[in-house]
């Protein structure tokens, strides 16, 4: 890769300048990846014992480490607002976790200028895959509003919470899953954005883009498939076991569903996280794009305590200091 910088804390207002005007060459393409409320420590090349990141590893082996740079926020909109306007906290539009009805979050305001619409404006393709939550469909703060020309995933981020929701967004088009219908398990919701960021990058590969994929993984529904699973079960005693909402008139909207075996499926769905980012590093070199792409990873914020999370089990916040009130 051209430049590989993965920042396990999240960026508030890190621009990566890209412009080639001095010496012609090509604009690098740019692969930027958001775990969600993945911790300092969850990763091995940031020191996590339990489990391992061979791919995430790579990146930080081939590029740098940032180990003083953090997150514009402690939860989802606006850690996510800071990163996409640049600006930190006191002045991006989105300060909160802030609902919209019928679905979605507080709207970025019109007047935003997005790191998306500054690529677009020189030449880029830019496309959002994953867990937006700056904005309802047809509002102002609408992804394809602030300046990516694709977007699939969810647009709400109360409903990401699930990981076999009910519907999925592309642009403006409700995706219905309904093999997921009545409690069913028949799309697993990160395998489907990951597959439409892959095909992003095959259709944009004859031009400058920007892969915006901010995946759902690890937050905070507990939720792998069983292939991960059967990776880890028995090897954290004594497990931790999660009760939540399996049935009833919240199933889904938002509350996390149930766990027995949370620290299996925690180690499991990094796991299948590190796998997705081994793909789209393979598949940028079947395209012959890996000379001229800079990926970053990044996480949104630090760990949490939801849905049968263990950050202290998995020494989450590493060897950063962690108060609780």
């Amino acid at each position: 890769m051209k430049s590989i910088i993965p920042l396990s804390l999240g960026v508030s207002s890190a621009l990566i300048s890209c412009t080639s005007g001095y010496n012609k060459e090509p604009l690098p393409n740019i692969v930027y990846i958001l775990a969600d409320d993945l911790g300092y420590g969850d990763l091995s090349c940031y020191g996590q014992q339990k489990f391992s990141t061979p791919n995430i590893d790579r990146i930080a082996r081939e590029g740098m480490l940032f180990t003083q740079h953090y997150a514009g926020c402690t939860v989802s909109a606006p850690s996510r607002s800071c990163l996409m306007t640049g600006q930190h906290s006191g002045h991006t539009p989105v300060r909160g976790n802030l609902g919209w009805i019928p679905e979605g979050n507080w709207p970025l305001k019109a007047d935003s200028y997005t790191i998306a619409e500054l690529l677009k404006s020189a030449g880029y393709a830019t496309g959002a895959f994953g867990k937006w939550g700056l904005g309802y469909i047809d509002t102002e703060g609408d992804p394809n509003s602030q300046g990516f020309d694709e977007f699939y995933g969810f647009n709400c981020q109360n409903l990401a919470h699930n990981y076999y929701p009910d519907h999925l967004w592309h642009n403006h088009e409700k995706i219905l899953l309904h093999d997921n219908d009545s409690g069913k398990t028949g799309s697993y919701s990160p395998d489907l954005i990951h597959k439409a960021a892959i095909a992003f990058l095959e259709t944009n590969k004859n031009k400058p883009f920007f892969l915006y994929y901010p995946t759902t993984i690890p937050h905070a529904e507990l939720f792998a498939k069983e292939n991960y699973m059967n990776m880890f079960r028995g090897k954290y005693s004594p497990e931790k076991s999660f009760r939540g909402v399996d049935e009833g008139p919240t199933f889904r909207l938002g509350p996390y569903g149930s766990q027995p075996e949370g620290h299996a499926a925690f180690a499991a769905m990094v796991t299948e996280l590190d796998d997705y980012v081994g793909e789209l590093l393979e598949k940028l070199t079947e395209l012959e794009l890996d000379k001229n792409t800079i990926v970053i990873f990044a996480s949104d914020n630090g760990p949490h305590l939801e849905g049968g999370a263990d950050p202290d089990f998995f020494d989450s916040n590493g060897v950063l200091i962690h108060y609780r009130c």
